[in-house]
């Protein structure tokens, strides 16, 4: 009797907050953090048992485009990630130098506020656990929104949500920060899911993706073409698993795929830390079939997203035609019921685990491959209540609001200007493949991988975070966002989630201070209150006066790739690019050069300054880092005159591998 006493009365518990955020993510946190700041009350109820969502949950390696455009608290989080690398007990596994100064900001750029990009799951969980500590928010852990009936609302307010405990939470404005978008559909407002057709919002990207192979995750890859039959040439004899029998459809056109899930695996090879890859329950070697026929094709890149964090860990990703990515598997996922979800979480986790204990122990496997897998194993210091393995799956895309504004390519590529912009962003417009398909001449073939630069920061509209008026005045999305399936490919990003979390907090109290719904806050004043808390709402971010490699005079065919742009590694001295910078007044300037190296990049790449004293040529070597933080070289001291651009040209003339332009920076020097 008691017992049903006590849970009578939590189920009547209402919690009254001024901002109510539902969602346990990294938007939600930092999102309750500034609400917090500008001193209003506020909890973050979730699903959740650890906050973070993928920043916590395996994204070490963060996607981070132009990292001078992340503000604010998000910068805020990267640098107490630094700060935790700079204690001696933070490095158990690996001597600081032995993993050098990867992702790490410096002083040149950063000044006080030092960052670290790269890091354990572990410790930004702690980083999270820290802000929500120090600012005393309340959290309500593994509270699930009851979505058939648990948001009240009064015209076109909310007024309360439910969880299935029967715990009922009161506010004057809400939050969705969840992956899914629950709070938002359950209110009741616009959305979409899937790929729109190319002609709605007039995108080149948009719609099945028939015959485009970016990156390196398709077949065509291969030596060899891959029949997808179980008797390869015999379409009588079955399809292989993983490869969907019916019809791509037509290239453009909308469809109802959703891209591909995984969980972003941290592995180790550290002996003394590492767990074996356990062989899961429904383990079935017959679902990789296919995997060996690429292997018996030749393709050796199993290893090549085994991106290193700090500890001699990794943040492994999605590489090549069959990898962690459950291609085809996740379509019903974001409007699923909480059950179906559970149960596609589960096949998610079966697969990869399966194709780790599939390659690590499987005799048909390639022995130099093999041995190789057997070196690395989950690591016994991350996930530790829940098997060593990530507690959140890599919800690339669910369901997006269809809201006040819309961003598509058009705003990302610059096409058209972003009206009342609260953030920015500038990763590539990245999609991860939604099917895998057998083509006309009856062999298999990956669709719907996107990687397209956006050529430089863009930014994002205060419009994409609010419904259409009349439909929700006091409900904000900063994770769903109104964005086009090609626009959310880039803006889907942890640090953005962050930028547009805090964006997202203060237009709610500022709404809530001025008595308006959240599509009639005043711009100006959010805008104010944003640049004054170091939010980066366009431009490049970087100090100075900068020309990104979009803006440059080219010659030759240059080709676009993230951030950056690149020669191809042909057509050697046919190729430069001129960079002409205005300055507002005579004077001495440093010239720098940014870039993103690799082990592939040319080594000697010429580089003319032309100044008010000549001529000058230095040569860059682009398989290095950058000294002076993440991306940019200086090229010296030069005196420029306000009467005449400053020129920088690069050029490919002579070059040993692929030469990079990305952007040529100018700072006052003395």
């Amino acid at each position: 009797m008691k017992f049903i006493l006590a849970f009578l009365l939590s189920a009547c518990v209402v919690s009254a907050h001024d901002v109510v955020i539902y969602g346990g993510t990294s938007a939600g946190v930092i999102a309750a953090v500034q609400a917090k700041k500008m001193g209003k009350s506020v909890v973050i109820v979730c699903p959740d048992k650890h906050l973070g969502g993928l920043s916590s949950g395996g994204l070490g390696w963060t996607d981070t485009g132009e990292k001078a455009v992340i503000g604010g608290l998000s910068r805020e989080f990267y640098h107490r990630v630094w700060q935790h690398y700079q204690k001696t007990e933070a490095w158990r596994w690996q001597k600081p130098e032995e993993y050098g100064n990867k992702g790490q900001g410096t002083p040149a750029i950063d000044g006080e506020q030092r960052t670290m990009w790269i890091f354990e799951p572990r410790v930004a969980e702690r980083v999270f656990e820290d802000f929500v500590r120090e600012y005393k928010i309340p959290v309500h852990r593994s509270e699930w929104l009851d979505r058939a009936k648990g948001v009240k609302k009064k015209g076109a307010r909310i007024t309360s949500i439910t969880m299935l405990s029967g715990k009922t939470y009161t506010g004057k404005m809400f939050i969705d920060a969840t992956y899914e978008g629950d709070l938002m559909a359950a209110a009741g407002i616009e959305y979409h899911v899937g790929r729109e057709a190319k002609s709605q919002y007039d995108e080149q990207w948009a719609g099945v993706q028939t015959g485009v192979l970016h990156h390196r995750h398709h077949f065509g890859v291969l030596k060899e073409k891959i029949s997808p039959y179980v008797v390869p040439g015999d379409p009588a004899s079955g399809v292989l698993p993983r490869i969907s029998a019916k019809p791509p459809g037509e290239y453009g056109a909308a469809d109802k795929g959703v891209q591909a899930y995984c969980f972003r695996m941290c592995l180790t090879d550290v002996p003394e830390n590492r767990v074996p890859f356990p062989k899961p329950e429904g383990y079935d070697p017959k679902q990789y079939e296919l995997l060996l026929r690429i292997f018996n094709a030749g393709w050796r890149e199993t290893f090549h997203k085994f991106d290193p964090i700090p500890n001699r860990k990794t943040d492994t990703n999605n590489h090549g035609p069959m990898s962690t990515d459950n291609i085809g598997y996740n379509h019903d996922y974001p409007d699923a019921s909480y059950e179906r979800r559970r149960e596609i979480i589960k096949e998610h986790e079966t697969y990869q685990k399966g194709w780790l204990y599939f390659i690590a122990n499987d005799p048909r496997v390639p022995a130099d491959v093999q041995e190789k897998m057997k070196q690395w194993g989950l690591p016994k210091d991350e996930f530790t209540d829940n098997g060593n393995w990530s507690h959140q799956l890599y919800i690339r895309e669910a369901r997006r609001m269809i809201g006040k504004y819309v961003m598509t390519e058009n705003e990302l590529l610059k096409k058209r200007p972003t009206p009342e912009p609260v953030g920015m962003g500038s990763y590539a417009i990245d999609s991860h493949n939604i099917q895998r398909y057998i083509t006309p001449e009856g062999y298999v073939q990956n669709e719907g991988d996107i990687g397209v630069s956006t050529k430089g920061p863009y930014s994002i509209s205060y419009g994409a975070l609010v419904p259409k008026p009349g439909q929700c005045d006091n409900l904000l999305v900063p994770v769903c966002v109104s964005s086009s399936h090609i626009a959310y490919g880039s803006v889907r990003m942890e640090p953005v989630f962050m930028i547009l979390g805090q964006s997202a907090a203060t237009a709610a109290c500022f709404a809530i201070d001025d008595n308006v719904s959240v599509q009639n806050v005043a711009y100006d004043k959010l805008r104010a209150r944003l640049l004054a808390d170091k939010q980066i709402l366009e431009g490049t971010g970087m100090p100075g006066i900068v020309c990104a490699a979009h803006q440059a005079k080219l010659t030759g065919e240059w080709q676009a790739s993230g951030t950056y742009q690149h020669d191809q590694n042909k057509d050697k001295g046919a190729k430069s690019a001129r960079f002409e910078l205005k300055v507002p007044g005579d004077g001495l300037y440093e010239v720098r050069l940014a870039y993103v190296p690799n082990r592939n990049r040319a080594t000697n790449v010429p580089v003319a300054i032309e100044s008010a004293d000549g001529a000058t040529t230095v040569r860059v070597n682009q398989r290095e880092t950058p000294p002076l933080d993440d991306k940019t070289v200086s090229l010296g001291k030069f005196r420029f005159t306000a009467a005449k651009p400053a020129v920088v040209t690069i050029s490919n003339e002579g070059t040993d591998g692929y030469v990079i332009i990305q952007a040529v920076q100018l700072l006052p020097a003395k």
